[in-house]
């Protein structure tokens, strides 16, 4: 009896299940709402460099950009500067940072050097005032040593 019992039961539950994702699959599929962007995305290049040595062989090119209403510092692909502790980005006051001895008056640091070679990308931050800077340089902190710098012009 139990058995015949247990056998109704889930003849019952099969036929309901069944039945239930066979109505399910007869809905509509819903579409995903789809959302073109019309926004116009803005670049333009206002100041750019070529690399020269300072204490170590820095070349490449660095270009001030524009994109959406902030502002980076771009390293072209060509970019190359030897390996170095606690190396960053900076722009300097003048058209040539010293080799050694950098005051802190004269800089704003823009960030920790992503790599030695290649294309790379910084964020100017926006109480940064660009007329004030006329060259960005790859300078190490340990020992005050600019290893590269170019002069931006427009």
């Amino acid at each position: 009896m139990r058995l015949k019992y247990l056998l109704l039961v889930s003849i019952v539950a099969l036929l309901t299940v069944s039945c239930t994702r066979e109505i399910s699959s007869k809905q509509p599929a819903k579409q995903p709402d789809i959302q073109t962007s019309t926004a116009t995305v803005t670049t333009n290049i206002t100041q750019s460099g070529t690399f020269k040595a300072g204490e170590h062989p820095t070349q490449g090119k660095v270009r001030v950009v524009n994109d959406n209403g902030k502002r980076y510092l771009e390293f072209d692909q060509s970019f190359k500067t030897d390996s170095g502790p606690d190396l960053f980005v900076i722009l300097y006051r003048s058209e040539t940072p010293p080799v050694s001895g950098i005051k802190e008056k004269d800089y704003v640091s823009i960030a920790r050097l992503q790599k030695t070679s290649g294309t790379q990308r910084y964020r100017v931050p926006e109480n940064v005032k660009l007329a004030n800077f006329k060259s960005v340089a790859v300078w190490c902190r340990k020992f005050n040593a600019t290893f590269g710098y170019a002069n931006l012009s427009v």
